[in-house]
């Protein structure tokens, strides 16, 4: 049978159109059952308690649940490949610093995890026992020098973010500490707070609490610059030239995600970035929104892996 030539354009038309309007199908209908967003630490961390606020928002826009599962170990390499193994759409991953040391995997991070969305960077707060008799950061390296090896600082595991920061400030200022290493800052902080370990350099979201109980004190924030959570806090770089650190967190996907899946979770962590409410929770934290596209997130992770790599190698991080 022989169509007529504007039928036949208009049939044509209509199968060209097809392809697209079956992604803004398939991001209309998404997600159709719960979601899972894994954490590769323990519950009460500071990536726990932002995978949390991020999950109900995350639950009230999509119409379905977004449920936290913990899986920690192996500095939150054990979360990421479970991921990187699950089928894509109904599986993510809360993305942190962390994810961003590591090279010899059984997987490679930046090629099997998709980007999604950036939520919040974050300083880390040098704090110390109240036992510990110092109130700033010279006072601190003064102290450590005269007595090498007698200090513990505690983190959240071999390699992390609270690790390597605290390697950093042992590269630039030549003191020794002895590290001791926890699977997740909650557990650290336990410690910390009994003194069994004296120092930490600790995300802000868990330990600002703490701070400002008077249970811990704070000797700096991390960052260049102060943060407006704990305004009348210096930076360690104020006694550490060019010394800076932070942490931050995102959401991931498995790489073979479909687009709209990803466009549409971005679409929606960017609004809750943006809601006065929840924009004054993570504020409240000490994060700084870390909003953007899906490729801004890709390299932004991109540019901290290079960052971090030094310091990785000088420390001998591996994950445990």
């Amino acid at each position: 049978m022989k169509l007529p030539r504007r039928q036949f354009l208009q049939l044509a038309a209509g199968t060209a159109a097809l392809p697209a309007l079956l992604r803004v199908a398939t991001a209309q209908a998404y997600p159709s059952r719960p979601v899972r967003l894994i954490v590769g630490f323990p519950a009460g961390g500071p990536t726990d308690i932002t995978a949390r606020v991020m999950a109900q928002w995350l639950s009230e826009r999509l119409g379905q649940q977004v449920v936290v599962d913990n899986r920690a170990g192996a500095g939150s390499n054990i979360a990421a490949e479970g991921v990187v193994n699950a089928p894509p759409g109904y599986t993510l991953l809360l993305v942190g610093a962390t994810n961003a040391l590591y090279e010899k995997l059984n997987f490679n991070f930046i090629r099997d995890i998709a980007p999604v969305c950036g939520i919040i960077r974050v300083p880390l707060i040098m704090e110390v026992h109240p036992s510990v008799p110092v109130k700033t950061v010279a006072e601190f390296i003064a102290y450590a020098k005269a007595h090498p090896g007698k200090i513990n600082m505690g983190s959240g595991g071999i390699g992390t973010t609270l690790h390597v920061s605290g390697e950093l400030f042992k590269m630039m200022t030549g003191v020794d500490m002895l590290h001791v290493p926890y699977r997740g800052a909650g557990p650290m902080l336990t410690d910390l707070l009994g003194g069994q370990v004296q120092v930490a350099f600790d995300p802000m979201p868990s330990s600002i609490g703490y701070v400002k109980a008077g249970q811990l004190r704070p000797l700096a924030v991390t960052t260049a610059t102060r943060s407006q959570a704990l305004p009348d806090l210096p930076s360690v770089g104020d006694a550490v030239a060019g010394y800076e650190a932070s942490t931050w967190y995102g959401v991931g996907a498995p790489k073979d995600t479909p687009a709209e899946v990803v466009d549409r979770l971005n679409k929606e962590i960017n609004a809750g970035l943006a809601d006065p409410k929840l924009k004054t929770r993570l504020t409240e934290l000490g994060g700084m929104m870390l909003t953007g596209s899906s490729a801004d997130f890709g390299t932004f992770i991109s540019d901290e892996t290079r960052k971090w790599a030094k310091v990785v190698k000088f420390s001998g991080a591996k994950a445990d």
